[in-house]
């Protein structure tokens, strides 16, 4: 007996206590260099910043008419749209592009350093051709060989060759042109020494001209120049390799790809990979101005914005303690490392903070204070669930036992945004791809920060003795003043599930009909409007300029100085008084000033723009639909996103009443709202499968009522939270981001609205008109099941 009783301890609990201490310590050594990493970042390197934020270079080409094409607005809005993808390559992400009149196109580059190399990249023609190579000469053609040859049957001519032997070599009829390469990536060839290099893929019916032509070329003896294929850019020999001995005749190069050498420095490299990547320009253009602009939010606009986010996570943060004590101390300081995360991994992707990558950030904020909340919340569930038994003064077991019960809707949550935000980035462009960028980014530091560093925290916290005899302090001890009302009364809410889904039916109408009546303020972005170009005669600051052109009414205007002193003010297309009025308004502030230039312009946000992003919105609801059909049920998956589509338009009904411009903070907004709506709903969808599988023959009008009592303090304490950094942003942030923040706070509102009167009445409609409710289904059944001895509500209100 006594043998026994002294080895029982170690028996029982020390297999189980090294487990927990080597997780213990391998989440420690994981958090602690995540965290040295990102300091480090964080002091070595500096941001990238938007042209919102920053400002940057601003070019303005001209086209001119080619050989073949005459330059009119159709042929420059082509021009305009390989510019913007040769801008993309040469690694400035968020550009401004946008047509003004018939043959100019204005490109804003956000804090490029070299703006010259810019407008030499982005202006070239770039007419890629492959040739197969028919002689040497001992000197070049004229120019009348070499002009007008691209392209014509059974033409050849005589090309400088830039290698190191100087040759100049006869080339036969181009066989295959750039608009044959898939892609284009600059590499550094470190197996044969060759330096940088441009690796090409081709596409699927270029390949096999590819083959044929390196087929033919390998035929030739060696040393024969017909043993080389020479690759021209702009009428100029950039690479002529010769076949290698094991390229066999006739059958050539397979696979689809070829590498462009040439001596390339590194830059070299990266360049004439964004001009083939591009494509060739359908007509030449030139670069006419070239100056320096300031940030279209201005500095007093920056410096409000960063106060507002500041005291809106403070209020967040204290917010957080109040209601969890100490467990809200250890979230807040998790919230903190999960800023500094997230802004390092931004800085090291190289990625460019603008205000609709903001707004990413600011659903990510929410999503990692919702991981937390979700945690204590449970956690608070499984302390009273303990409290009777002997060891219910055991204060990590509850946790422990909250992570892995909520791991389910955590990692469902996160799993939607992330589909939303990687396709986001696949398919969209501009703004919209760097909201994907900094979501992404967001939500992965939130699932670390909240599921390893704020667990590992309260694991090393909850040990001390301290703590332990105080079990009050920890914020565990009491299910809080909502729940606890919950619990004695839930309300009977899906006993009326056809009068909320008529009543929210009804709100979606009214926001139709003000999309129909109205209609929608299209802002400057996307509409195009007038530039006028204005000089000064003393140094304007950007802020009082826009402050006295908001005033004379004009409050979507873009207001941007240059380096010189003169001012940009673009506004939608406009007649002579209103400028009359920008004018004068500017003339109080800045003193007399002259006209320097008065242009149209086309939107900066096109028809491509428009065209990805909604092709990535439709399949991001595609994808998070699939998504949660397979882990729960349709029918589940049918209302979140029934709830988020109805979140969306009510958002934009908003607008459409108030007059207020759509514009890309809008359309940032909206996708936060996207985000936001899916994450809230699925959270108590979750509950509600887990209180199926418990089961116990209880109605599912019933368990969804319940469902909704269990999570309703998780919802209203996640959305205080984003309320108070939103409220901040609206009252601090200035009128550049009022309508940001407006449209956020409704739909944050609404997103938790949506899931108690949308998203829930429409789960048990559909799951009662459904044939196989109650079926197994993929991630899991959420079948209801009578257990033995089944018992009524237990005090958190849960079925057991």
């Amino acid at each position: 007996m006594s043998s026994r009783s002294s080895r029982s301890p170690r028996s029982s609990r020390s297999p189980r206590s090294s487990r927990s201490s080597r997780s213990t310590i391998w989440r420690a050594l994981l958090a602690l260099a995540v965290v040295a990493l990102s300091l480090w970042i964080t002091l070595t390197t500096p941001p990238r910043l938007g042209l919102d934020l920053r400002g940057g270079t601003r070019i303005v080409l001209q086209t001119e008419d080619g050989p073949t094409v005459r330059a009119d607005a159709a042929s420059t809005d082509r021009a305009l749209e390989v510019l913007r993808k040769r801008v993309d390559g040469l690694g400035v992400a968020e550009p401004s592009l946008a047509r003004s009149g018939e043959r100019r196109i204005v490109v804003e580059l956000p804090g490029l350093r070299d703006p010259r190399q810019a407008a030499e990249v982005i202006g070239r023609t770039a007419q890629l051709t492959f040739h197969a190579v028919t002689g040497e000469a001992r000197e070049p053609a004229g120019p009348d060989a070499n002009a007008g040859s691209g392209g014509r049957s059974g033409a050849s001519r005589v090309l400088a060759d830039p290698d190191a032997s100087g040759r100049f070599l006869t080339l036969a009829a181009p066989a295959l042109t750039g608009d044959g390469v898939k892609s284009a990536d600059a590499v550094l060839d470190t197996a044969s020494g060759r330096g940088w290099t441009v690796d090409l893929v081709f596409r699927d019916g270029a390949a096999g001209t590819w083959a044929g032509l390196t087929g033919d070329a390998a035929c030739a003896a060696p040393g024969d120049p017909a043993r080389r294929v020479a690759i021209v850019l702009d009428d100029r020999v950039v690479s002529a390799p010769a076949m290698q001995t094991g390229v066999p005749c006739g059958s050539g190069i397979g696979g689809g790809s070829a590498q462009i050498t040439g001596g390339f420095s590194a830059q070299d490299a990266r360049d004439l990979a964004a001009l083939v990547q591009g494509g060739a320009l359908p007509v030449p253009v030139t670069t006419i101005e070239q100056s320096t602009v300031g940030p279209t939010l201005g500095a007093e606009a920056i410096r409000a914005s960063a106060w507002a986010a500041l005291i809106g996570l403070a209020c967040t943060g204290i917010f957080v303690m109040a209601v969890y004590r100490l467990l809200g101390v250890l979230a807040t300081a998790a919230l903190l490392l999960y800023g500094l995360i997230s802004y390092a991994a931004v800085v090291a992707l190289g990625a460019t903070l603008t205000l609709p990558g903001l707004a990413g950030f600011v659903l990510a904020i929410g999503i990692a204070v919702d991981a937390n909340v979700l945690v204590f919340e449970r956690a608070r569930e499984e302390h009273a669930a303990l409290g009777r038994a002997a060891n219910g003064r055991d204060l990590r077991r509850p946790l422990t036992t909250a992570f892995g019960k909520v791991w389910s809707a955590v990692a469902d949550s996160h799993v939607t945004t992330l589909l939303a935000a990687g396709l986001l980035f696949v398919f969209a462009t501009g703004p919209v791809k760097g909201f994907g960028v900094t979501l992404a980014i967001g939500v992965l530091t939130s699932l670390l920060t909240a599921m390893v560093v704020t667990r590992l925290l309260a694991d090393l916290v909850l040990r001390l003795p301290a703590v332990r005899r105080r079990p009050e302090v920890t914020g565990m001890a009491g299910l809080g003043r909502l729940r606890t009302r919950l619990t004695r009364r839930v309300p009977r809410l899906m006993a009326h599930r056809r009068r909320w889904l008529l009543a929210c039916a009804g709100l979606l109408l009214a926001a139709l009909a003000g999309i129909g009546v109205r209609g929608l303020e299209f802002g400057v972005e996307f509409t195009g409007g007038r530039v006028v170009q204005y000089a000064a005669e003393r140094p304007v600051d950007a802020d009082a300029a826009r402050a006295a052109i908001t005033t004379a009414g004009f409050p979507d205007a873009v207001v941007q100085t240059t380096g010189d002193g003169d001012v940009s003010v673009r506004v939608r297309e406009s007649g002579d008084g209103e400028q009359r009025e920008i004018r004068e308004a500017l003339t109080g502030v800045a003193g007399p000033v002259e006209v320097e230039r008065d242009d149209l312009i086309g939107p900066s946000l096109g028809g491509e723009l428009r065209t990805h992003a909604l092709l990535a919105l439709g399949l991001a609801v595609a994808a998070q639909l699939l998504y949660l059909t397979v882990r729960f049920r349709w029918t589940y998956a049918t209302a979140a996103v029934a709830a988020m589509t109805q979140d969306v338009l009510l958002v934009v009904g908003l607008f459409a009443w108030l007059g207020k411009p759509v514009d890309s903070v809008f359309l940032a907004a909206l996708l936060t709202v996207v985000g936001y709506s899916v994450n809230d709903s699925v959270v108590v969808l979750d509950r509600l499968r887990e209180l199926r599988r418990r089961g116990g023959g209880v109605p599912l009008a019933d368990l969804a009522d319940r469902a909704v009592a269990q999570t309703l303090p998780r919802t209203v304490n996640t959305g205080m939270g984003a309320l108070f950094v939103l409220v901040a942003l609206a009252v601090l942030g200035g009128d550049s981001l009022t309508d940001f923040s407006v449209a956020l706070l409704a739909g944050v509102v609404l997103g938790m609205a949506s899931t108690v009167f949308t998203a829930m009445p429409l789960a048990v409609v559909l799951e009662s008109g459904d044939p196989a409710a109650g079926a197994p289904s993929g991630g899991g059944s959420d079948r209801p099941r009578r257990a033995a001895g089944a018992r009524g509500p237990d005090r958190s209100g849960a079925v057991v």
